[in-house]
This record gives C-alpha cells, structure tokens and sequence, in this order.
C-alpha cells in the first residue's frame, strides 16, 4: 500500500493526559517515537514543539468527548489535524492487540485510511456554542415552566383551564401576588387584562383552591428561575445577532425558504458552517446530519429502517421548520408534506420535509442564491417526468426506439 504522508503523528487523548506517536520516514528507513504529555496549556505548547521539531505535517486525534478540543486548538495553527469518529477506526481490519492508540493512529494516517470530521472554522464554533446555549435554555424554560403548573395544581389552581398563556401579562401579575401569599380570587381575578376580563367568573372560580404558604414559597422561587433564564436569553440573544452579522447574506438566503426563520437559519449557519465544499453533495450532508433515511435491503427487497443518529442539533430544527413549512400555503413542501402525512403521520412527514429543506439549503449557501419555489404542481410534474422516463426505459430494453407526443388539449 503507497504511504500518503512520511511525516505523520497519531494522538491518543485522555483528561489529564495525552500519548503522541510520530512515525517518520526518510530514505527508505522508518522512525517512531511515542512520548507522553499532559493537557495543560504548557505541555500542550511543549507538544507543537515536539511535532515541530520532528516536521510533522499531518496530525489526527480521535473525537474523545470534549478533550480533544484543546489539543485541537493549539495544533490547527501549524498543521494539518484530522479529527476522526472512533466508530470509524474500530471498523478497520487488520489491528492488532500490542499496537498503542496512538500508533495504530499514525499508521493509518500514514497510508491515508482515515477520513477527517467536520470541524467549522472558529467564527462558526463560537456561533455554535452561542445558539445551543440558547437552545439549552429554553428547554430549561419550558422545564421550569411545566414545574409551575404542577405546583398550581398541587394547590388546585385551574389557571391553565381558563388562560392560554400563565406566563402572559395577566398570568405573571397573578402569579406574582400568589408567590406574595396573597390568595384572595376576587382581588386576583381583577388583576386581568384584556380579553380575560370576559372570563372573570371562571377565573375567580379557578383562583379558588387550597393555596398554601408552601405552594407561595415554590412558586417565589420557580418565578425567580424563569425570570433568570429570561435576562439570560435576552442577553444571548444581543450575542448571537452580533455573531450572525458577518453572515447577514446567508441568513436572507436560508430565511426565503418556507418554514425557516432567522432562528433555525442561525441554527442551520451555527451546525453546517457556510462553506459547502467540506461536504461533496447534498446527500453527504444529509447523511452527516442525520437527516438520510436508513439502509435495510436484503434479497433485493427493501425494507424501512430508521436514520442513522446525526447532528441533534441540526435535526430538531429541520423537523421543527418541516412542521412549519407543512403550515403554509401554495407551496411544494406543504404538498410534500402533506402527501407524507397521509402515509406515514405527521413526525415523518416532518422530517422527510427538513430533509428536503437541509438539501435546499445546501444549494443555496453553495451557489449563494434564493429560493425559488416551484409550486404545489411540482410534485405532479415529477411524478409525470419520472413516469415518460420509467416507460421509455422499459421500451428500450426490450429492443424498442420510441418518442412521446402530447395529445391536443380537450375542447
């Protein structure tokens, strides 16, 4: 097998330490050391030293957890690092039980058998780190949220059954004077607003519960917890849009299509970057993400199998703007949408729609365009494309030449 790089260097990272082997070849004779550093920036230092001293060119670390991070950072500026998926290597044939880690690495580096994983540059990281901090903590909302409507009905407050929203203007008013141990339901149903003042009786009725001293306490500090998160997605959101101003091109292009807004766009520039070369075709992408459907065939029949697990990330929000995009009208992902509902429910429908969403995203961050919609009468043109296309193979390959000619309008 022909060597791909003659000076080459396998990293096997732990916590607190990491193993190097660098194999070197010059004159038809082969060189390897293996030597132990720790993680600290110091040793780290005294690594790329080390590698420079030997003129390495090419280095790669398996993705442990989050160790590999630093030593990924220190080394990019200087060499070429590739990051590889474990699951990748334990596939190779042909290790053997006394070879080290950090060995086994540097030979299948050397003869060119690893593929590297996606790492974005560092402005992308940080936009990553930011938009999934966020993420984070609307979850810890929602938590936090569902937490408070227990408490309520611990103490048989039915605030849930007569308001849409308790975490709205009027909602937060009351709660705040219950979390004071203020439980008179007069006074608390006369703190609504709006349109909830037409409910005022079912209101007063649903304020009347067994509210304790106990419940206020819960209730004082789950409304302290939201009130946190709160500031704190405000403030990560100032963040993110100083992050995203660089990329103001790439969000108006992903922002016209149908069910994405400048949320999940962030999302999608955040996890995918916005240089398309590092994945060859849409499909790679797809299949990086998550968003490829699984392979089943045996005998030559095919059966339905699951995706593979991808970017989460990524995923939950192509599933979250495929159901947005089955909301709206005239639209050839609406049509496809729909059309997937009908055979396999709303979830896969979905995401068969952010997978058709992720695949035009690709395009146009290559080809740095807009969106063009086709319209619902998409899906029907393909389906007769692809019908005159089935037909005409069948003709050929049983000896025949043939061409199509529509039919005149009917009258």
């Amino acid at each position: 097998m022909k060597r791909m790089y003659r000076r080459c260097c396998g990293i096997d990272v732990h916590k607190a330490t990491l193993s190097a082997c660098v194999r070197v070849h010059k004159h038809g004779k082969l060189t390897e050391e293996t030597r132990t550093f720790g993680t600290t920036s110091d040793e780290l230092l005294a690594l790329r030293d080390w590698l420079s001293g030997h003129r390495v060119t090419h280095v790669t670390m398996e993705a442990t957890g989050v160790y590999w991070k630093p030593v990924y950072y220190v080394l990019e500026q200087g060499f070429i690092v590739l990051l590889v998926n474990p699951v990748e290597i334990k596939r190779m044939p042909g290790r053997k039980t006394d070879v080290s880690d950090c060995a086994w690495l540097a030979q299948l580096l050397e003869y060119g058998l690893l593929k590297p994983s996606f790492v974005p540059p560092p402005a992308i990281r940080e936009l990553r780190e930011l938009v999934r901090h966020r993420t984070e903590l609307k979850h810890d909302h929602t938590r936090i949220a569902n937490r408070l409507h227990k408490v309520l009905q611990d103490a048989d407050l039915k605030l849930s059954s007569v308001m849409t929203d308790i975490l709205g203007v009027s909602g937060r008013q009351i709660l705040s004077q219950l979390a004071t141990g203020h439980s008179d339901p007069v006074a608390l149903a006369d703190l609504a607003r709006g349109r909830l003042r037409a409910k005022l009786p079912a209101l007063r009725q649903a304020l009347a519960g067994r509210f304790s001293e106990h419940h206020a306490f819960l209730l004082s500090h789950l409304l302290a917890d939201l009130d946190y998160l709160e500031e704190s997605m405000t403030t990560l959101a100032e963040r993110i849009e100083q992050k995203l101003a660089p990329f103001a091109q790439e969000l108006d292009c992903l922002g016209t299509i149908p069910g994405v807004k400048r949320i999940n766009a962030a999302v999608l520039i955040a996890e995918v970057g916005t240089d398309m070369s590092r994945f060859p075709t849409d499909t790679h992408l797809a299949s990086w993400g998550g968003m490829a459907p699984g392979i089943n065939e045996s005998a030559g029949k095919r059966r339905r199998a699951r995706a593979r697990r991808g970017n989460r990330w990524l995923r939950a929000a192509l599933v979250e703007s495929g159901h947005a995009a089955g909301r709206t009208r005239d639209t050839a992902l609406a049509a496809i949408y729909r059309r997937m509902t009908i055979r396999k429910g709303r979830k896969h429908a979905a995401f068969v729609v952010g997978r058709h969403i992720l695949t035009i995203a690709y395009h146009l961050l290559a080809q740095h365009t807009t969106y063009r919609e086709a319209g619902v009468a998409y899906l029907q043109q393909r389906r007769v494309e692809q019908a005159k296309r089935r037909c005409l193979d069948q003709l050929r390959a049983l000896g025949f030449q043939a061409t199509l000619t529509p039919l005149p309008n009917a009258a």
